[in-house]
């Protein structure tokens, strides 16, 4: 009996053994896109927003490892002041262009003025939290159009050019996303919908660009402390404040920093903090992954992440069951 349960036992081992890497040898043989590196060391960065913000210390960024380095935003005393930045930090020039995102003619003889583009940044974005009920149509149609539109307009623009660029290298378009993008929020109806768009552009983008060695990468920051932030802050509906508490806000040095590290490493998911890593976890689904090693995660940890988000959507309602309580219907 005793060499019985050794048998036993040692089976059971090997399984449990063999079994992970069983799987993880399966996910490094199928999962597609494959791993690829973009440099940018001598190639041309174009970042939109990027006169402030995640955009301006991503330039910064960029143009301190050698980028040829052009930003947009619409303020023309804003970008000249960005560049200005920018050379006294890194003493590199760039290039600026002045341009409204939601006008394509304008995009795109900006683009074509700039040149051929190796990693096109789309990081605009404008964000009016408010309930639904109560928001003006014209702010949703702002958010959209600037976030998503935009991005249409942007990428559309470029393309021609990322394609033809012969013996260069691989590409890449990275688009500005937000944790709002992975999960819907009291007060961010227009704003997560502007933004939960981009994963779909993004993924569909990936397939039809892959064959030009073009690399697709969807970032997703929480809460930045950016020029607008504060404003945006006064506005917020106070349940939304109480669940985006929860994430925490970050440095817009320090998005663009993990931002930039994602798009050299060809990522198409960039989460930039803990929360936001469960959440790409979470919120994986048919997404592409390059990673065999992060597919086993996500593989291994769904199930438990979907329990966690299911703990978050409890407390969520549970803040404002409490507001409904204490008769402040308005959450302000």
């Amino acid at each position: 009996m005793a060499a019985f349960s050794l048998g036993f036992f040692s089976l059971l081992l090997l399984l449990l053994l063999l079994v992970p890497l069983f799987l993880l040898a399966f996910l490094a043989f199928i999962v597609r896109p494959r791993p690829a590196k973009v440099p940018i060391k001598n190639r041309h960065v174009f970042i939109t927003g990027g006169s402030s913000g995640i955009g301006l210390a991503l330039a910064q960024r960029a143009a301190s490892e050698g980028a040829k380095v052009s930003i947009l935003a619409r303020n023309t005393s804003k970008l000249e002041e960005a560049r200005d930045a920018i050379r006294l930090s890194t003493g590199r020039d760039v290039a600026i262009f002045s341009a409204d995102v939601r006008n394509y003619e304008a995009v795109k003889e900006a683009i074509e003025d700039a040149g051929p583009i190796d990693v096109l940044v789309c990081n605009q974005g404008v964000f009016v939290p408010e309930e639904l009920e109560t928001q003006k149509i014209e702010e949703i149609k702002f958010m959209i159009d600037v976030n998503l539109t935009g991005t249409f307009h942007l990428i559309k623009a470029a393309l021609p050019g990322m394609k033809n660029r012969s013996g260069r290298g691989p590409g890449s378009i990275a688009i500005m996303s937000s944790q709002a993008g992975q999960v819907g929020i009291y007060g961010y109806t227009a704003y997560s919908a502007s933004k939960f768009g981009l994963k779909g552009l993004a993924e569909a983008l990936q397939q039809e660009v892959i064959g030009e060695n073009i690399h697709v990468s969807l970032i997703f920051p929480p809460d930045t402390e950016t020029p607008g932030f504060a404003e945006e802050n006064k506005r917020r509906p106070r349940v939304t404040s109480i669940i985006a508490a929860s994430s925490g806000a970050m440095k817009a040095d320090e998005v663009a920093k993990i931002a930039l590290n994602g798009i050299k490493s060809g990522n198409f998911t960039v989460p930039c903090n803990f929360e936001g890593f469960l959440l790409s976890i979470a919120t994986a689904g048919l997404s592409p992954q390059r990673s065999f090693l992060m597919a086993f995660v996500e593989v291994i940890a769904a199930g438990i992440l979907r329990i966690a988000g299911l703990c978050f959507q409890w407390n969520w309602y549970g803040s404002i069951e409490k507001c409904l309580e204490e008769g402040n219907s308005e959450f302000t």
